[in-house]
């Protein structure tokens, strides 16, 4: 195998690569290289034959980024979730395609990409006021690492540029939650209203606006021997609908309740069995505990939305619906609960996620540790004779 370059104008490189079958007839390869040193163009050359030598070699292709990221999205369908596969294609299709969706697929570089993710951060808005937040574009890199992956695997690229991308600096968020006192504030302010019992599930439990809502009276058990509830279902809204999956977790986790949260679960099923029966309807164990008047299930976006409206009413700081279960974790390890028993009632598949989310309220917790340790060894002095 040898090959030389030709120059076809100013800038414009011809790489010509013969290569020879088995009965020994010649074919060629042309590629366009484009540089205004033949040093380069030859280099580019030699790179070639040693592609070609060692199998490493990709064909050409006049596939765009776009087309192959449509391509992937198909391919991956299958295989994650429903709500996963619309952020995959919102996240391809509003904000990848937008700066690189015209590259060829095998001249992509690293440097266009990283270019490109500069883009994004100074002016990637659809509608061209300002750019994109660090997080959304970090979303937008790990996504198109796992679409170029693919690529390799199919051969399409030898390698995967966006691997070697500069990732964007990401700062956490505050965490916001409530206070003791501003729960209780919380509770009374949402007392009279449908979404009382959603509230409390969240910040009594540390349930997930999902969990919520896929919760039933099946998975609630309110006797004297035995007050829980089994979280077992996530409801996930997706474009085609809400569907029922397992927790996020992966696997069902088992919740014990307060006496306050069994008297106010107790009080609501009674209401909300007179209400469906006033309709000429028979709640069972499969009904939701969390529904519309007439059982059928809450959407979770209705959720949210009526959470945002009833929460303006107050003079309580604005937080998310999802906070509430921050609030739950937060006063839990305050109150010097064990972060392994807080672990698994949050439903975290480790112990360092909960550490790692909740390290500030730990600092508070290690000074009280400390000031334990110190009164103990104290009074052991003090004791010896």
């Amino acid at each position: 195998m040898k090959g030389h370059v030709r120059e076809r104008s100013p800038g414009n490189w011809a790489i010509v690569i013969d290569l020879y079958d088995e009965d020994g007839k010649r074919r060629r390869k042309w590629h366009t290289f484009h540089t205004t040193s033949k040093r380069r163009a030859e280099e580019e050359c030699a790179r070639l034959i040693t592609l070609m030598t060692s199998g490493n070699y990709v064909e050409p292709s006049k596939q765009t980024v776009a087309e192959y990221l449509d391509e992937w999205l198909d391919f991956v369908k299958p295989s994650v979730s429903p709500k996963t596969h619309e952020r995959y294609s919102e996240i391809c299709r509003k904000t990848i395609v937008p700066q690189i969706g015209d590259v060829i697929l095998s001249k992509l570089k690293t440097d266009k990409i990283d270019a490109a993710f500069s883009k994004m951060l100074t002016s990637g808005r659809r509608n061209g006021k300002g750019g994109l937040s660090p997080r959304t574009v970090h979303h937008a890199r790990r996504v198109l690492i796992k679409a170029l992956g693919q690529a390799v695997t199919w051969e399409r690229l030898t390698k995967n540029p966006a691997q070697a991308t500069t990732p964007p600096k990401v700062e956490r968020k505050k965490m916001l939650a409530y206070d003791a006192e501003q729960t209780a504030l919380l509770l009374e302010a949402f007392r009279p209203t449908r979404s009382f019992i959603p509230v409390l599930l969240a910040v009594m439990c540390g349930l997930r606006r999902g969990e919520v809502l896929a919760l039933r009276w099946r998975h609630v058990e309110l006797g004297d021997n035995r007050r829980s509830l089994s979280v077992e279902e996530s409801a996930e809204q997706t474009k085609e609908g809400v569907r029922y999956k397992e927790p996020k977790s992966g696997k069902a986790r088992t919740v014990s309740l307060s006496s306050t949260v069994v008297a106010e679960l107790k009080a609501h099923r009674a209401r909300q069995a007179e209400e469906q029966l006033r309709l000429g309807l028979r709640p069972d164990g499969d009904s939701f505990v969390v529904a519309q008047a007439d059982g059928s299930p809450i959407q979770p976006q209705s959720l949210t939305h009526e959470w945002v409206r009833l929460l303006g009413k107050t003079t309580l700081p604005r937080i998310r619906f999802h906070d509430l279960r921050h609030t739950h974790a937060s006063q839990m390890l305050a109150a010097g609960v064990h972060p392994k028993v807080a672990s698994e009632r949050l439903g975290h598949s480790t112990i360092g996620i909960t550490l790692d989310l909740y390290s500030h309220v730990m600092p508070g917790m290690q000074a009280d540790a400390a000031e334990q340790v110190d009164a103990a060894i104290r009074s052991a002095v003090k004791a010896k004779p």
